[in-house]
């Protein structure tokens, strides 16, 4: 479990650093968004994702790892979203978004490790594509919920889904490093 630890918290790094330099490029500008428009992101790329590990062609100078950390940076800010509500305007100073983002990435941190816990780190024997199907039926979970405005009957809510999510792509994110090492 240590070494899942320390690969998390490095890809959960590197995730914060592309998030504070867009804040810093963009702003808070992705404050408007209703979860809804960041759902449907995240679909994106994910269906990206998984287009590029079907046809292993890639015609935009991006590949699979950054778009791994576009979706989990996504879900961090879709999950403020459903904290904070949405914003008329850009209203959050850089500090303030990066102690939301971080205590997001904290809950799903600890998040998985209970169910790494519970799991034994099954995660570990899954390939990096399994991953990206996981997202994509997390998504169809989390659009159905959203029709729905939010009612379930027996099933976790959209706070619940987007926490998976961000797990799935820092196990993808590992997956893949560990391949190329």
């Amino acid at each position: 479990m240590e070494k899942t630890i320390s690969q998390y918290n490095q890809v959960m790094s590197k995730c914060k650093d592309i998030f504070s330099n867009k804040m810093k490029d963009y702003g808070a500008s992705w404050r408007v968004l209703r979860t809804k428009s960041l759902t449907d992101q995240i679909f994106i790329k994910a269906n990206r994702i998984r287009t590029l590990e079907e046809t292993g062609v890639t015609k935009v100078d991006e590949g699979i790892e950054p778009e791994f950390i576009g979706i989990i940076n996504y879900c961090l800010m879709a999950l403020i979203q459903l904290n904070l509500g949405v914003s008329n305007n850009a209203d959050m100073k850089t500090d303030d978004a990066d102690e939301h983002f971080t205590n997001q990435f904290d809950i799903a941190f600890n998040l998985m490790k209970a169910k790494n816990h519970d799991y034994g780190e099954a995660w570990r024997d899954m390939r990096v594509s399994s991953f990206t199907d996981l997202i994509l039926v997390k998504l169809l979970r989390i659009k159905q919920i959203e029709d729905n405005k939010g009612k379930t009957v027996v099933s976790e809510g959209i706070d619940a889904n987007y926490l998976d999510i961000v797990n799935y792509g820092v196990f993808a994110l590992i997956q893949m490093q560990e391949q190329e090492g």
